[in-house]
Protein backbone atom coordinates (compact mmCIF):
# COMPACT_ATOMS: atom_id res chain seq x y z
CA UNK A 1 0.00 0.00 0.00
CA UNK A 2 1.83 3.29 -1.13
CA UNK A 3 -1.01 5.48 -0.61
CA UNK A 4 -3.87 6.18 1.59
CA UNK A 5 -6.71 4.25 1.14
CA UNK A 6 -8.89 6.69 -0.48
CA UNK A 7 -6.96 5.79 -3.68
CA UNK A 8 -7.29 2.03 -3.69
CA UNK A 9 -9.83 1.13 -6.36
CA UNK A 10 -11.51 -2.06 -6.19
CA UNK A 11 -9.84 -3.55 -2.67
CA UNK A 12 -12.78 -6.30 -2.60
CA UNK A 13 -11.94 -7.78 -6.23
CA UNK A 14 -8.20 -7.88 -5.13
CA UNK A 15 -9.38 -10.54 -2.74
CA UNK A 16 -7.79 -13.73 -3.28
CA UNK A 17 -9.90 -16.09 -1.24
CA UNK A 18 -8.40 -19.13 0.86
CA UNK A 19 -10.64 -22.24 2.30
CA UNK A 20 -8.34 -22.91 5.64
CA UNK A 21 -11.68 -25.41 7.04
CA UNK A 22 -10.73 -24.54 10.70
CA UNK A 23 -11.18 -21.10 12.81
CA UNK A 24 -7.94 -18.82 11.95
CA UNK A 25 -6.98 -17.47 15.48
CA UNK A 26 -4.18 -15.61 14.49
CA UNK A 27 -2.82 -13.79 11.11
CA UNK A 28 1.14 -12.75 10.57
CA UNK A 29 3.42 -11.91 7.01
CA UNK A 30 6.67 -13.59 6.84
CA UNK A 31 7.80 -11.88 3.74
CA UNK A 32 5.08 -11.61 1.20
CA UNK A 33 3.83 -15.07 2.88
CA UNK A 34 0.70 -15.01 5.00
CA UNK A 35 0.52 -16.88 7.89
CA UNK A 36 -2.70 -17.73 9.02
CA UNK A 37 -2.82 -19.52 12.39
CA UNK A 38 -5.59 -22.39 12.40
CA UNK A 39 -6.82 -23.06 16.18
CA UNK A 40 -5.73 -26.77 16.03
CA UNK A 41 -2.41 -27.93 15.02
CA UNK A 42 -1.33 -26.08 11.72
CA UNK A 43 -0.38 -22.87 10.52
CA UNK A 44 -1.46 -22.14 6.41
CA UNK A 45 1.40 -20.42 4.64
CA UNK A 46 0.00 -18.08 1.46
CA UNK A 47 2.34 -17.21 -0.63
CA UNK A 48 1.92 -14.14 -2.87
CA UNK A 49 -0.47 -15.35 -6.02
CA UNK A 50 0.66 -19.53 -4.82
CA UNK A 51 -1.16 -22.28 -3.40
CA UNK A 52 -1.92 -22.39 0.69
CA UNK A 53 0.57 -24.52 2.50
CA UNK A 54 -0.81 -26.59 5.53
CA UNK A 55 2.19 -27.09 7.70
CA UNK A 56 0.98 -28.93 10.92
CA UNK A 57 3.03 -27.25 14.24
CA UNK A 58 1.29 -28.58 17.26
CA UNK A 59 -0.55 -32.17 18.35
CA UNK A 60 -3.27 -30.11 19.62
CA UNK A 61 -4.92 -26.51 20.04
CA UNK A 62 -2.75 -23.82 19.20
CA UNK A 63 -3.17 -21.06 22.10
CA UNK A 64 -0.57 -18.28 21.05
CA UNK A 65 1.18 -16.33 18.57
CA UNK A 66 3.52 -13.95 17.53
CA UNK A 67 6.09 -13.21 14.62
CA UNK A 68 9.15 -11.38 13.59
CA UNK A 69 10.65 -11.02 9.89
CA UNK A 70 11.66 -14.04 9.83
CA UNK A 71 9.92 -16.89 11.96
CA UNK A 72 5.88 -17.73 13.30
CA UNK A 73 6.21 -18.70 17.48
CA UNK A 74 3.20 -20.36 18.48
CA UNK A 75 2.53 -21.68 21.82
CA UNK A 76 0.14 -24.87 22.40
CA UNK A 77 -2.03 -27.28 24.58
CA UNK A 78 1.02 -29.66 23.68
CA UNK A 79 3.30 -27.79 25.85
CA UNK A 80 5.73 -26.75 23.32
CA UNK A 81 6.45 -23.11 21.73
CA UNK A 82 7.62 -23.80 17.91
CA UNK A 83 8.85 -21.45 15.53
CA UNK A 84 7.50 -21.26 11.47
CA UNK A 85 9.53 -20.12 8.72
CA UNK A 86 8.18 -19.28 5.31
CA UNK A 87 9.39 -22.12 3.37
CA UNK A 88 7.42 -24.62 6.50
CA UNK A 89 10.12 -25.76 8.49
CA UNK A 90 9.49 -25.97 12.09
CA UNK A 91 11.61 -26.32 14.97
CA UNK A 92 11.00 -26.91 19.18
CA UNK A 93 12.17 -23.89 20.83
CA UNK A 94 11.05 -24.85 24.49
CA UNK A 95 8.88 -27.17 26.29
CA UNK A 96 7.11 -27.21 29.41
CA UNK A 97 8.51 -29.92 31.83
CA UNK A 98 4.98 -30.38 33.52
CA UNK A 99 3.38 -29.91 29.78
CA UNK A 100 1.13 -27.21 30.67
CA UNK A 101 -0.82 -25.08 28.44
CA UNK A 102 1.32 -22.53 26.65
CA UNK A 103 -0.85 -19.72 27.38
CA UNK A 104 1.33 -16.44 25.79
CA UNK A 105 4.26 -16.12 23.73
CA UNK A 106 6.17 -12.43 22.73
CA UNK A 107 9.29 -12.03 20.69
CA UNK A 108 11.43 -8.80 21.83
CA UNK A 109 14.55 -6.78 21.03
CA UNK A 110 17.29 -8.82 20.01
CA UNK A 111 15.69 -12.19 19.57
CA UNK A 112 14.70 -12.13 22.82
CA UNK A 113 11.30 -14.75 23.35
CA UNK A 114 9.07 -14.91 26.43
CA UNK A 115 6.66 -17.47 26.98
CA UNK A 116 4.57 -18.44 30.05
CA UNK A 117 2.43 -21.76 31.55
CA UNK A 118 0.12 -20.65 34.45
CA UNK A 119 1.80 -18.68 36.70
CA UNK A 120 5.10 -18.66 35.68
CA UNK A 121 6.77 -16.29 32.92
CA UNK A 122 10.03 -17.43 31.26
CA UNK A 123 12.03 -15.35 29.49
CA UNK A 124 15.40 -16.43 26.91
CA UNK A 125 17.82 -14.02 25.71
CA UNK A 126 20.04 -14.41 22.61
CA UNK A 127 22.40 -15.51 24.27
CA UNK A 128 20.60 -18.50 25.32
CA UNK A 129 20.23 -17.34 28.91
CA UNK A 130 16.67 -18.50 30.46
CA UNK A 131 14.99 -17.50 33.19
CA UNK A 132 12.05 -18.32 34.70
CA UNK A 133 9.48 -15.91 37.34
CA UNK A 134 6.37 -16.96 38.79
CA UNK A 135 3.69 -14.34 39.16
CA UNK A 136 0.68 -13.93 42.00
CA UNK A 137 -1.83 -15.42 39.55
CA UNK A 138 -1.87 -16.61 35.84
CA UNK A 139 -0.42 -14.47 33.28
CA UNK A 140 -2.55 -13.03 31.36
CA UNK A 141 -0.38 -11.70 28.81
CA UNK A 142 3.07 -10.38 27.75
CA UNK A 143 4.55 -7.79 25.78
CA UNK A 144 8.47 -6.74 25.64
CA UNK A 145 8.93 -3.10 25.72
CA UNK A 146 10.64 -1.63 22.86
CA UNK A 147 14.07 -1.04 24.00
CA UNK A 148 16.11 -3.10 26.17
CA UNK A 149 15.61 -6.51 27.79
CA UNK A 150 12.13 -5.68 29.77
CA UNK A 151 9.04 -7.77 30.22
CA UNK A 152 5.32 -6.43 31.36
CA UNK A 153 3.53 -9.51 32.35
CA UNK A 154 -0.26 -8.87 32.71
CA UNK A 155 -2.25 -10.30 35.52
CA UNK A 156 -4.83 -10.16 38.50
CA UNK A 157 -4.63 -6.79 40.15
CA UNK A 158 -1.63 -5.45 37.49
CA UNK A 159 0.82 -5.51 35.76
CA UNK A 160 4.50 -6.80 36.73
CA UNK A 161 7.40 -5.49 35.19
CA UNK A 162 10.08 -7.45 35.07
CA UNK A 163 14.10 -7.03 33.77
CA UNK A 164 15.06 -11.03 33.66
CA UNK A 165 18.58 -10.15 33.96
CA UNK A 166 18.61 -8.09 37.21
CA UNK A 167 18.17 -9.02 40.64
CA UNK A 168 15.59 -6.88 42.10
CA UNK A 169 12.52 -8.00 42.52
CA UNK A 170 9.92 -7.18 39.26
CA UNK A 171 7.70 -3.47 39.73
CA UNK A 172 4.39 -3.82 40.16
CA UNK A 173 1.96 -1.19 38.49
CA UNK A 174 -1.20 -2.15 40.11
CA UNK A 175 -4.82 -1.81 39.34
CA UNK A 176 -7.48 -4.08 40.62
CA UNK A 177 -9.14 -6.58 38.65
CA UNK A 178 -8.41 -9.17 35.92
CA UNK A 179 -5.72 -7.77 33.29
CA UNK A 180 -5.70 -10.64 30.11
CA UNK A 181 -3.64 -8.05 27.48
CA UNK A 182 -0.55 -5.68 27.68
CA UNK A 183 1.11 -3.03 25.75
CA UNK A 184 4.09 -0.79 25.70
CA UNK A 185 3.53 2.40 23.59
CA UNK A 186 6.41 2.41 20.37
CA UNK A 187 8.39 4.92 22.53
CA UNK A 188 8.38 3.14 25.57
CA UNK A 189 6.64 6.10 27.40
CA UNK A 190 3.47 4.35 28.39
CA UNK A 191 2.22 0.81 29.07
CA UNK A 192 -1.77 -0.04 28.82
CA UNK A 193 -3.42 -3.30 29.58
CA UNK A 194 -7.13 -4.50 28.75
CA UNK A 195 -8.98 -5.31 31.48
CA UNK A 196 -11.57 -8.59 31.73
CA UNK A 197 -14.27 -5.44 32.14
CA UNK A 198 -14.79 -2.98 28.93
CA UNK A 199 -11.84 -0.79 29.75
CA UNK A 200 -8.11 -0.06 29.38
CA UNK A 201 -5.71 0.68 32.26
CA UNK A 202 -2.99 3.01 31.20
CA UNK A 203 0.57 3.97 33.11
CA UNK A 204 2.81 6.22 32.45
CA UNK A 205 6.18 4.51 33.23
CA UNK A 206 7.84 7.86 34.34
CA UNK A 207 6.23 8.77 37.63
CA UNK A 208 3.62 6.00 37.58
CA UNK A 209 0.54 8.40 37.51
CA UNK A 210 -2.02 5.58 35.89
CA UNK A 211 -5.03 6.33 33.22
CA UNK A 212 -8.28 4.69 33.09
CA UNK A 213 -9.75 4.07 29.64
CA UNK A 214 -13.44 3.55 29.91
CA UNK A 215 -17.05 3.84 27.87
CA UNK A 216 -16.73 0.33 25.95
CA UNK A 217 -19.54 -2.12 25.58
CA UNK A 218 -17.29 -5.26 25.53
CA UNK A 219 -14.24 -6.83 26.88
CA UNK A 220 -11.41 -4.86 24.43
CA UNK A 221 -9.37 -8.11 22.71
CA UNK A 222 -7.83 -6.14 20.12
CA UNK A 223 -5.22 -2.87 20.12
CA UNK A 224 -2.62 -2.20 18.31
CA UNK A 225 -0.97 1.41 17.56
CA UNK A 226 -1.02 3.47 14.79
CA UNK A 227 2.44 4.95 12.48
CA UNK A 228 4.77 6.58 14.63
CA UNK A 229 2.69 5.68 18.23
CA UNK A 230 0.56 8.82 18.03
CA UNK A 231 -2.77 6.41 18.89
CA UNK A 232 -4.14 3.46 19.98
CA UNK A 233 -6.14 1.58 18.16
CA UNK A 234 -9.54 -0.50 20.50
CA UNK A 235 -11.81 -3.23 19.76
CA UNK A 236 -14.46 -3.06 21.82
CA UNK A 237 -17.11 -1.10 20.11
CA UNK A 238 -19.38 -0.73 17.30
CA UNK A 239 -16.63 1.17 16.18
CA UNK A 240 -12.78 2.03 16.31
CA UNK A 241 -12.11 3.95 19.49
CA UNK A 242 -8.53 5.96 18.99
CA UNK A 243 -7.14 7.25 22.02
CA UNK A 244 -4.60 9.93 21.67
CA UNK A 245 -0.76 9.60 22.90
CA UNK A 246 1.00 11.63 20.83
CA UNK A 247 1.71 14.46 24.20
CA UNK A 248 3.80 13.85 27.22
CA UNK A 249 0.63 12.97 29.35
CA UNK A 250 -0.78 10.10 26.64
CA UNK A 251 -4.81 10.40 27.12
CA UNK A 252 -4.84 11.63 30.32
CA UNK A 253 -7.96 14.55 30.55
CA UNK A 254 -8.70 13.75 26.81
CA UNK A 255 -11.52 11.81 24.39
CA UNK A 256 -10.66 9.00 22.03
CA UNK A 257 -11.49 9.68 18.42
CA UNK A 258 -13.43 7.72 16.53
CA UNK A 259 -14.15 6.12 13.10
CA UNK A 260 -15.62 3.14 11.20
CA UNK A 261 -19.09 2.79 13.03
CA UNK A 262 -21.05 -0.29 12.26
CA UNK A 263 -24.42 -2.05 13.36
CA UNK A 264 -21.83 -5.33 14.51
CA UNK A 265 -19.18 -5.33 17.44
CA UNK A 266 -15.43 -4.55 16.00
CA UNK A 267 -13.69 -8.02 16.95
CA UNK A 268 -9.76 -6.93 16.04
CA UNK A 269 -7.88 -4.06 14.59
CA UNK A 270 -4.83 -4.30 12.34
CA UNK A 271 -2.78 -0.67 12.04
CA UNK A 272 -1.04 -0.16 8.59
CA UNK A 273 2.85 0.05 9.51
CA UNK A 274 3.50 3.41 7.28
CA UNK A 275 0.33 5.45 7.21
CA UNK A 276 -1.76 6.54 10.10
CA UNK A 277 -5.02 3.87 8.57
CA UNK A 278 -5.80 0.78 10.55
CA UNK A 279 -7.98 -2.04 9.44
CA UNK A 280 -11.34 -3.26 10.87
CA UNK A 281 -12.62 -6.92 11.09
CA UNK A 282 -16.13 -7.27 12.96
CA UNK A 283 -18.60 -9.37 14.52
CA UNK A 284 -20.68 -9.74 11.06
CA UNK A 285 -17.67 -10.38 8.75
CA UNK A 286 -16.92 -6.89 7.55
CA UNK A 287 -13.42 -5.76 6.80
CA UNK A 288 -13.06 -1.81 6.35
CA UNK A 289 -9.76 0.37 6.03
CA UNK A 290 -10.08 3.75 8.00
CA UNK A 291 -7.97 6.49 7.95
CA UNK A 292 -7.29 7.81 11.09
CA UNK A 293 -7.17 12.04 10.45
CA UNK A 294 -10.92 12.20 8.50
CA UNK A 295 -12.27 8.83 9.01
CA UNK A 296 -12.50 7.63 5.09
CA UNK A 297 -13.54 4.22 4.80
CA UNK A 298 -12.45 1.73 2.09
CA UNK A 299 -14.66 -1.61 1.76
CA UNK A 300 -11.72 -4.69 1.82
CA UNK A 301 -14.61 -7.31 2.52
CA UNK A 302 -18.49 -7.39 2.82
CA UNK A 303 -20.65 -8.65 5.64
CA UNK A 304 -20.54 -12.50 5.13
CA UNK A 305 -21.49 -13.84 8.80
CA UNK A 306 -19.13 -15.05 10.84
CA UNK A 307 -16.59 -12.66 13.35
CA UNK A 308 -13.24 -11.89 11.74
CA UNK A 309 -10.60 -13.34 14.05
CA UNK A 310 -7.44 -11.82 12.85
CA UNK A 311 -5.48 -9.22 10.72
CA UNK A 312 -2.48 -8.68 9.44
CA UNK A 313 -0.45 -6.23 7.55
CA UNK A 314 2.74 -6.85 5.90
CA UNK A 315 5.74 -5.33 6.82
CA UNK A 316 5.70 -2.51 3.60
CA UNK A 317 1.58 -2.13 4.53
CA UNK A 318 1.30 -3.46 0.74
CA UNK A 319 -0.75 -6.38 1.76
CA UNK A 320 -3.79 -7.98 4.10
CA UNK A 321 -4.74 -10.87 5.55
CA UNK A 322 -7.37 -11.65 7.29
CA UNK A 323 -9.48 -14.68 8.78
CA UNK A 324 -12.72 -15.68 10.31
CA UNK A 325 -13.97 -17.75 12.65
CA UNK A 326 -15.73 -20.20 10.20
CA UNK A 327 -12.22 -20.93 8.34
CA UNK A 328 -12.92 -18.02 5.88
CA UNK A 329 -9.86 -16.07 4.83
CA UNK A 330 -7.77 -13.82 2.45
CA UNK A 331 -4.59 -12.11 0.84
CA UNK A 332 -5.57 -9.08 -0.02
CA UNK A 333 -2.96 -7.50 -2.30
CA UNK A 334 -3.25 -3.47 -2.32
CA UNK A 335 -0.15 -2.55 -4.02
Amino acid sequence: MTDAPSTMPSVVERTQSIKTAAAVVAAHFLGGTAALVLGEERLLLVPPGGEPRAVKVHTGAILCSAADAARVVTGGDDGKVMATAADGTTRELASDAQRRWIDHVALGPAQALAWSAGRHAFVRSADGAERMLELPSTVGALAFAPKGLRLGIAHYNGVSLWFPKAESAPEVLGWKGSHLGVTFSPDGRFLVSAMQEPALHGWRLSDGRSMRMSGYAARVRSLDWTAGGKWLATSGAAQLVLWPFAGKDGPLGKEPRMAGPAQSQLEVVACHPGLEVVALGYADGRVLLVRGEDGAEVLARKPAGAPVTALAWDRAGDALAFGTEDGEAARIPLA
